[in-house]
């Protein structure tokens, strides 16, 4: 070996003590011929035939052994960017209904968005390579997260999450959380909500920059991995291909999702546009005072919305035996007591929950299906029928136990006088969500309102006991001894707790039917006890209560009742087709909760030429 290949082997490899069976001199490759030679021999060499040496011809040193702390952190960083390609991946293919993530082909699909992102980043800038990653990985978060509020919404109201209309809900999540889980469950809940979703938009981020900086160090292979992926799934779109069940290979969820959110703006903006004309529309605006409800002139109308008593409650196997048990014999009580009465269906504009919803559907006239429709309405100078009973002669007013705040839209709606929880007297513990009980509420009414001598009378009641969570459910007592409602104190110590039933679904149905039975039966005695001559009452479901208790595929229908001691109120619907009692049958039809309005007024006066002229006209 030549003087400058042995300077230059001892310059790139440190020197290591000599071991036994080796030269002292020995520092290259064994298997090179150089390396035996003895050292003298290589000084001895000619320079110039040194400096003539090729460089090619230079042995290359052996590798360096890798140190154990750059091992780890190149395993450390093949790691990182497996969880990231799994977390994208995951955001990706997330469907937005709980139900779909127990399908096992939710997983195996080709999302196209990732591969058309990783040919995107490949022929972007440095700059705008990181710029556009952090954009696409943020808003794969965001998604993310709305998926998951979906999830929510699909578990209780049966639909996706509105991003525009729908913030207005959240106060009724809070306030069921805080019953449920009590004041600092709520707080920790809403910290916790908050931490997962900067959790989760911090994390795609990375993740996303995190890709785009190894498509940058590997671009032979990102392009390789975004034409291949790009080629299977339009092969496996256009010919259909499904693994498991009628889930598709090609996944396109996470960009027709964002298509569908940007289009459920677009649609709310026209559908603002829709209502404004609807709204308009009125065959009773003009009709006289003295030509109203003719055929209720000296009656006290009662309307009554039994929260969350959906038509589940009464044909459900599941939900039924008790409370088809409780209207057969309530029917039998009520008749005997001199009543009759007529049952039917409608559909309610809502599902789980909204119950105000229902409640300006039915008074209105109008579909009112979210947010923006009620606003809107309230807004309006749309006549109700609270105000059209007004305009006929009766004292209105509203009674709502759940009401615990100043409500504006009573202004709206027409009524005289507007009662809440503020202002009915109880002095007794909380019922869930309810403030007070039904029983409470009905005999509050009687004492204040119904009992003492008055004009005929309208009231809107929406009564509360049956509302979500179910627990604690009151019991029903003897009148006399309801009082000012401390009564209750002993009763809510003895009831089920929110988080005793929500731990078991089967619990959750069953304490659902038992707070519509004890609502329908605490009707049925306030009819019997209270109820004369001139009682007419109509009460009827707002909505079915959450997909927990009742599945995703239930109907929007609900019950209603009309009952009344006078049989000519009851002639006056007989063509309605509705079953004699307080249980609707299976068969008779539904109709819309926004069409109960005018054919209530209709039925009731205006007769003769006024209600000709209301008539559609006939094809």
């Amino acid at each position: 070996m030549s003087l400058r290949e042995v300077l230059a082997t001892r310059l790139r490899r440190p020197a290591s003590p000599p071991s036994p069976d080796e030269s002292p001199s020995t520092c290259g490759d064994e298997s090179s011929p150089a390396a035996a030679e003895p050292a003298a021999e290589s000084a001895a060499e000619p320079a110039a035939e040194t400096a003539a040496a090729p460089a090619a011809e230079e042995p290359a040193a052996p590798a360096e052994p890798v140190p154990p702390r750059s091992r780890l952190r190149r395993i450390g960083g093949r790691a990182l960017t497996a969880g990231a390609i799994a977390l994208i991946f995951a955001g990706l293919i997330m469907p937005n209904i709980v139900n779909r993530l127990e399908r096992p082909g939710t997983y195996f699909r080709l999302p196209i968005e990732g591969f058309v992102a990783l040919g995107l980043l490949l022929v972007l800038p440095g700059r705008w390579k990181r710029i556009v990653a952090g954009v696409l990985g943020a808003g794969l978060g965001l998604l993310m997260v709305e998926k998951t509020v979906d999830m929510g919404f699909y578990q209780v109201l049966a639909r996706p999450f509105d991003p525009v209309l729908d913030w207005v809900l959240l106060d009724d999540a809070e306030a069921f959380l805080r019953d449920s889980a009590g004041q600092a469950g709520a707080i920790g809940a809403l910290i916790g909500v908050i931490v997962l979703v900067l959790a989760i938009m911090t994390l795609t981020t990375l993740a996303a920059l995190r890709i785009a900086r190894v498509a940058a160090t590997h671009r032979t292979a990102t392009a390789r991995t975004a034409l291949a992926g790009t080629a299977a799934w339009v092969a496996c779109f256009a010919l259909g291909v499904q693994v498991f069940g009628t889930m598709p290979v090609a996944a396109r969820a996470s960009a027709m999702y964002a298509w569908d959110r940007a289009h459920m703006v677009r649609g709310g903006i026209r559908d603002e546009a829709d209502f404004a004309r609807e709204v308009k529309v009125d065959a009773f605006a003009n009709v006289p005072g003295d030509q109203l409800l003719t055929s209720l002139r000296g009656k006290d109308l009662l309307l009554t919305f039994v929260e969350s008593y959906g038509r589940s409650a009464v044909e459900d196997p599941v939900l039924n035996a008790g409370t088809v048990k409780v209207l057969d014999q309530g029917t039998a009580t009520l008749t005997k007591a001199g009543y009759a009465a007529k049952s039917g269906w409608l559909t309610s504009p809502t599902f789980g929950g909204g119950s105000w919803l229902a409640h300006s559907t039915l008074l209105s006239g109008l579909w009112i299906n979210n947010q923006q429709r009620y606003r809107n309405l309230t807004s309006s100078e749309r006549l109700t029928l609270t105000s059209l009973t007004r305009k006929a002669g009766y004292d209105t007013m509203s009674v709502m136990p759940g009401a615990t705040r100043a409500w504006p839209e009573g202004n709206f709606y027409g009524y005289n006088r507007v009662y809440d929880s503020r202002n009915m007297g109880y002095a007794g513990p909380r019922f869930g969500w309810g403030p007070q009980p039904d029983q409470y509420t009905l005999s509050w009414l009687q004492k204040n309102v119904h009992g003492p001598s008055h004009a005929p009378l309208f009231v809107e009641m929406p009564l509360v006991s049956s509302h979500t969570p179910w627990a604690p459910i009151p019991s029903m007592i003897d009148w006399n001894d309801v009082g000012d409602g401390s009564v209750y104190e002993k009763i809510h110590a003895n009831a089920k707790k929110p988080g005793a039933v929500w731990k078991d679904p089967a619990k959750v149905k069953r304490e659902y039917s038992r707070s519509i039975q004890y609502t329908l039966s605490t009707l049925i005695s306030y009819l019997e006890k209270y109820g004369d001559d001139n009682t007419v009452m109509v009460f009827l479901g707002d909505h079915q209560p959450a997909p927990i208790v009742v599945g995703e595929d239930a109907s929007h229908d609900v019950p209603i009742t009309i009952v009344a001691k006078d049989p000519a109120v009851l002639d006056k619907i007989a063509d309605w087709g509705w079953t004699d009692g307080l249980r609707p049958a299976a068969d008779v039809p539904a109709f819309p909760m926004n069409q109960f309005r005018d054919k209530f007024l209709t039925a009731y006066g205006p007769s003769g030429d006024v209600a000709r002229s209301l008539s559609p006209p006939r094809r």
